[in-house]
């Protein structure tokens, strides 16, 4: 099939557009892959619906290998569903809500676990019909805070979302293999490097969770790796817990003046100062223990505030913090909240009082008091007394003060020992190109997806779920396959098979192309053919390199003598060949 420039839909562009913040976002729209319409939305131009064909492509092969069949469910949905699993509420801000005409509640579907749940429920009733796995290529809608990086972080997406049902444990289990091994060869395919790693569920829910994350340094995603093969997000980093020290022996917390000490070096420096310790060792950071409120903002708008204990070496970090409290919404403490619990006395919080009162027991503050896991049972630290310049030193965890819970909030450091004990840890960045989840029961039980088993008793149903964002890795293999120039498709996904320039003003270059271009059409080849008459061959070769169709034939003033230049985009390297050779040579 051969596509002619003189009459296809495509306009470059030699500027960047003003709010590109990625290489990917910048040379799609210039090169007429896409078009933004609003923050985070996009219209696909005839280019970027072909990319983006090519990859769904690979993506239904795979899916139909694993024995999914596909389906298709609509973007608008009722309220009802999502409201009986609770996600109509869990979703906050981030879910598109509407009414129609009558005043009926509607959504634009984030994702789709209980629209596919309800149809299985619709049409199945026995074990014998299990297991089944049915997926989709869709829309999906999330009104992102902060949309950004072109199709990196959108509020409309394109998504491949699967579903796995299954009546037993063992049965998911298996379901759950085919689909991540599905996911090795798609992203094989795509030419995509990855890192399986550990991690959280979120809204979705479900027993076990893991991401495909892309590394590379434009990520969003920070996680975790050991040489022992551990890895993981950070949100599902979970702190290796030291041993408890007996209590027996030690000595009692003693309070000192600490003026001008709001800050950990601060006051680790006058304890060095003012309070050495026995051993003859320095204080450090580590030794004192931090005190952090948070404000959590509940989904129905109410306030709590918190307080989270942690080593003083280590900060809170949000993203963690999000999981840790979810569905609520963290946000800073205000001066007011301050005013309202005169006991936080700013710069000097800590879980004990000079009146003996204590924090986790909410007889000083009435705030709940969480622990970092690493606040074990005999650890003796420095820490506020609850008075303005007072610390007190030598406040043992289990003796003088407790908290009501644990809570994995604090960063994640480099060298910090895998929780698996395959050795410390590195920090990389990533971008989520899959999600795997073990949904479990959870919306089955919901929603009422029951089947009758082998001795005729009513089972629930337990479901994965398995998500790939098609426009979001369209976008990472733009931001991986580029130059200065413009874009360089690998040959899977570029938008045509081959690219033939005729150049100059020559009767013979435009015939000497034609000639190509049949040949080419008669191999097979998908051909975009640059036929315009009155351009100049500087415009047309720029064009060329900023489409990025890999295989291209320039027909030029080589013609003359009977040859036509292939030229790999990719090397930059360009073949003189015969004319009448050149669709043969393209094709080796």
């Amino acid at each position: 099939m051969v596509t002619r420039l003189t009459n296809f839909f495509l306009k470059t562009l030699r500027e960047d557009p003003a709010d590109a913040e990625v290489t990917s976002h910048r040379l799609l729209v210039r090169a007429g892959y896409i078009r933004r319409q609003a923050p985070g939305i996009f219209a696909w131009l005839p280019l970027g619906l072909r990319v983006k064909e090519k990859i769904e492509r690979i993506v239904r092969e795979e899916m139909t290998n694993a024995g999914a069949h596909e389906v298709h469910f609509p973007a608008l949905l009722p309220r009802e569903p999502y409201e009986i699993t609770g996600r109509w509420d869990e979703y906050g801000d981030g879910l598109f809500r509407l009414k129609d005409r009558k005043g009926s509640d509607m959504l634009l579907a984030p994702t789709h676990e209980e629209a596919f749940a309800l149809l299985v429920k619709d049409l199945y009733s026995s074990y014998k019909e299990l297991p089944l796995s049915i997926y989709q290529i869709q829309d999906k809608y999330r009104d992102e805070a902060r949309p950004r990086a072109g199709l990196l972080r959108g509020r409309e997406f394109t998504m491949k979302d699967a579903y796995s049902f299954d009546y037993t444990d063992a049965g998911l289990d298996a379901s759950y293999q085919i689909q991540r091994d599905a996911y090795e060869r798609i992203f094989t395919r795509l030419g995509l490097e990855y890192e399986i790693v550990k991690a959280d569920a979120g809204a979705m829910g479900g027993s076990k969770s893991e991401e495909f994350l892309h590394p590379t340094p434009v990520g969003e995603d920070t996680f975790v790796r050991s040489a022992g093969g551990y890895a993981a997000n950070v949100e599902a980093w979970e702190t290796e817990v030291p041993p408890s020290i007996p209590l027996e022996g030690q000595p009692a917390a003693v309070v000192h003046d600490t003026p001008n000490t709001p800050t950990i070096q601060t006051l680790v420096d006058l304890a060095n100062a003012q309070h050495p310790r026995e051993d003859g060792a320095a204080w450090t950071a580590a030794d004192t223990l931090k005190n952090v409120v948070l404000s959590l903002r509940a989904l129905d708008g109410t306030r709590e505030l918190v307080i989270v204990g942690l080593p003083g070496d280590r900060d809170v970090d949000l993203k963690r913090a999000e999981v840790a409290f979810a569905p609520a919404e963290i946000e800073a403490a205000t001066e007011a909240d301050f005013a309202k619990h005169p006991g936080l006395v700013k710069g000097y919080i800590g879980p004990w009082s000079d009146n003996g009162a204590v924090l986790g027991e909410k007889s000083a503050t009435g705030i709940r008091y969480l622990l970092d896991p690493r606040v074990v049972e005999g650890t003796s630290w420095i820490t506020g007394a609850n008075a303005d310049g007072r610390h007190v030193f030598g406040l043992v965890a289990g003796r003088d003060f407790v908290g009501d819970g644990v809570v994995e909030v604090a960063d994640v450091r480099e060298g910090d020992p895998a929780p698996d004990g395959s050795g410390p840890v590195e920090l990389a960045r990533g971008m989520e190109i899959g999600h795997v989840f073990q949904l479990g029961r959870k919306y089955a039980e919901a929603l009422g997806l029951k089947v009758l088993d082998e001795n005729g008793k009513l089972v629930t149903v337990t479901m994965g779920s398995y998500g790939i964002g098609i426009t979001r890795i369209l976008a990472i293999i733009a931001e991986l396959n580029n130059d200065d120039k413009g874009l360089i498709w690998p040959e899977s996904v570029a938008p045509f098979d081959a690219y033939v320039v005729a150049t100059g003003r020559d009767a013979a270059v435009f015939e000497a192309a034609e000639t190509v271009v049949s040949q080419l059409e008669a191999s097979g080849f998908d051909v975009l053919f640059d036929d315009r008459p009155k351009v100049s061959p500087g415009v047309k070769f720029g064009d060329a390199e900023l489409l990025g169709i890999p295989k291209i034939v320039i027909a030029g003033r080589g013609v003359a003598d009977g040859l036509v230049e292939l030229w790999d985009r990719r090397t930059g390297e360009r073949t003189p060949v015969p004319i009448a050779e050149a669709a043969a040579r393209l094709r080796d």
